[in-house]
């Protein structure tokens, strides 16, 4: 017979896995190359949708107040049609000024250049001198030149262009910008006479299963994303008037332009204000001789910006799109290969639009993950990870952070013994060596010293910005707000005699070797409200140290156990003994952590175990403490 412990494990998971991975992969490259060379379409077609989200609020507008559905699209329409050709002459008046005075400009920018020449020395002066006069102006050929004269002769003899060849060349470019506006409104307009259409066909291919979840789930998609487009054209248009405003008082040319450009460039958040400041800034250094005029134009971008993303925007819908940072600069750099400068452009709503529909269809919930601002990690997964990552200053930070928002008995309840559990069901399973688990209880007991100055209150309620922008947060990990426990201990001349002592409660430890945290986490919350606890180890209830165990001024006992791994015969013993050792009479608790152990709430084992109290979180523990305080008072 072969050795059982050379039989190879069955290769099929691995197989799955490595077939759903090329799948993936595939689907991926399909997807990447279909945008890439399919852009010519799928440009105007993505226009065209998000312009129908940004007047899906005008054409419901209008349907309120009586206007049909066709008329109301089509007045719709026509009003974005109307601003986009205004925009349009605007932007080409401002470039056609623009360019007149680029020879002016051409020449502050040289006098500058041997400004600089003449004040440096050694590789500066190299490098000016390679980008200075030379270059910047050509000599232009004397006429009486031999090449000057071919040219001239060839031109004379060369035929003169047809009417049709004229026509081609000076229209042919615009033709195809023409040709995109018209496809991006009538695709605009298809898509705001059918949405309801359009949206029943999305439901029967991502949730026809569950109706009633996915229509609630695209409605509110749609007017989330139509709000945040709308919002965010608001907002940035804002900005633009701003920007043109200071720019004309401050003098630098066509400040229209650049407000218009800053409008545009602020749908890419973070490099978009940088691009849109660029260029308006180095107009400035070739407009003034001096350097007064650029250096008004950077604060004059720098404070727009800093009061629009860090005032304006976080009172409206909060700090961020709903995008992670990594996102936004990632998404941009992949929009702009794929479809260029007006893929930057729509870098972030398109990359919204993915991230919504992951918080809403499950099959696509790894968009959320990949590129929303929802943490990866629920709190107690993050608080383990830090644990098992030795990492006590990071895992510190997030505890104050927490601590900020909640009290320290909640952050203890549902962060630090979630988190305990976590690696109790780690070292069951024999995954956790036993170098790492002296790890983690000495993390744990650094952490719960550092936490020592901490009250056990909630902190005052602030109240948060809207957050809108991607939609709602349904599945978004969060720490619950849990009550405060009852108060404070009576003062301790009040309390019966065995109550007065410096530590009337005694918190034993249970058999596994993460309880001891979770006892000194209840004794640190003990003393937050009035009673001193003790704290001894598993070993000092055994049936070797029982009999030494220091009982004086015990008037409670609080035993916690992470797990009784489904035998309470050992904890069963363990009262025994204490029930022998402690003054009669006194009140024994037990503390479950797992809420689903069947101690809580099967009644018979409760009786079979033989704890007058028996709680799952530290705050009725705390409870239960204070209460048999107030009923012991003198």
């Amino acid at each position: 017979m072969a050795d059982p412990s050379t039989i190879p494990e069955d290769p099929r998971p691995a197989s799955e896995a490595t077939a759903d991975a090329s799948r993936i992969m595939t689907l991926f490259v399909m997807i990447v190359a279909t945008l890439y060379f399919g852009k010519e379409v799928l440009v105007p077609i993505t226009l065209a949708l998000l312009l129908a989200f940004v007047l899906a609020p005008l054409v419901g507008l209008l349907r309120r107040i009586r206007i049909p559905r066709a008329p109301a699209v089509l007045l719709a329409v026509l009003v974005a049609v109307g601003i986009v050709l205004a925009l349009g002459g605007v932007i080409g008046s401002q470039i056609a000024q623009l360019s007149t005075g680029l020879p002016k400009y051409a020449e502050t920018i040289e006098a500058k250049l041997d400004a600089a020449k003449q004040s440096t020395v050694g590789r500066l002066s190299r490098f000016t001198d390679q980008i200075g006069r030379p270059h910047l102006t050509q000599p232009a050929p004397k006429p009486n030149q031999p090449a000057a004269a071919a040219s001239a002769a060839q031109a004379e003899a060369a035929p003169a262009s047809s009417p049709l060849d004229l026509a081609w060349r000076f229209l042919f470019p615009i033709l195809s910008p023409l040709a995109t506006f018209g496809i991006v409104f009538i695709v605009a307009i298809f898509a705001l006479m059918q949405q309801e259409d359009l949206r029943d066909r999305l439901i029967r291919l991502f949730g026809s299963t569950d109706l009633h979840k996915t229509t609630l789930a695209i409605d509110d998609g749609g007017r989330r994303l139509s709000r945040y487009f709308l919002t965010q054209l608001c907002i940035n248009t804002g900005f633009g008037i701003i920007i043109g405003i200071g720019l004309l008082l401050i003098g630098v040319p066509n400040p229209v332009l650049w407000a218009i450009l800053g409008v545009l460039m602020r749908f890419v958040p973070y490099v978009g204000a940088i691009i849109s400041a660029a260029l308006p800034i180095a107009l400035a250094a070739a407009v003034d001789p001096g350097w007064s005029m650029p250096l008004w134009t950077l604060g004059l971008f720098l404070i727009a910006e800093g009061v629009t993303g860090q005032m304006i925007e976080p009172l409206i819908y909060g700090h961020s799109t709903g995008l992670s940072p990594f996102s936004v600069i990632v998404a941009a750099i992949f929009w702009s290969w794929l479809w260029g400068p007006i893929g930057l452009i729509l870098s972030t709503p398109l990359t919204l639009c993915l991230v919504v529909l992951g918080r809403h269809v499950d099959r696509l919930a790894f968009l959320d993950v990949l590129l929303g601002d929802k943490p990866a990690l629920s709190p107690t997964e993050s608080f383990y990870q830090r644990i098992l990552a030795s990492d006590p200053d990071e895992l510190q930070d997030e505890a104050e952070r927490t601590l900020k928002e909640r009290s320290l008995s909640t952050y203890y309840d549902e962060v630090a013994l979630k988190g305990l559990q976590l690696a109790a069901a780690d070292r069951d399973r024999g995954v956790l060596t036993p170098g790492q688990l002296d790890r983690v209880k000495t993390t744990i007991k650094a952490l719960v010293a550092s936490l020592a100055g901490h009250t056990d209150a909630q902190p005052a309620t602030k109240k948060k910005p809207r957050d809108d922008a991607a939609g709602p947060k349904p599945d978004a990990p969060a720490v619950p707000r849990n009550p405060d426990p009852d108060g404070a201990a009576p003062p301790q001349a009040e309390l019966a005699p065995a109550w007065q002592g410096a530590t009337p409660v005694l918190c034993i430890d249970g058999r596994g070797p993460l309880d001891a945290a979770a006892s000194a986490m209840l004794a640190q919350l003990l003393a937050k409200h009035g009673l001193g606890a003790r704290l001894i180890p598993y070993q000092a209830a055994s049936r070797e140290g029982i009999d030494t165990l220091d009982v004086t001024g015990v008037a409670m006992a609080c035993i916690s156990y992470l797990d009784i791994s489904g035998n309470p015969a050992h904890l069963r013993f363990l009262l025994q003994r204490l029930r022998r050792r402690l003054p009669p009479g006194t009140p024994i608790l037990v503390g479950l952590w797992p809420i689903e152990d069947a101690a809580l709430t099967d009644t018979q084992l409760q009786t079979t175990i033989g704890a007058d109290t028996y709680t799952s979180s530290l705050r009725d523990t705390v409870n239960a403490c204070l209460a048999a305080a107030r009923a012991h008072t003198a």
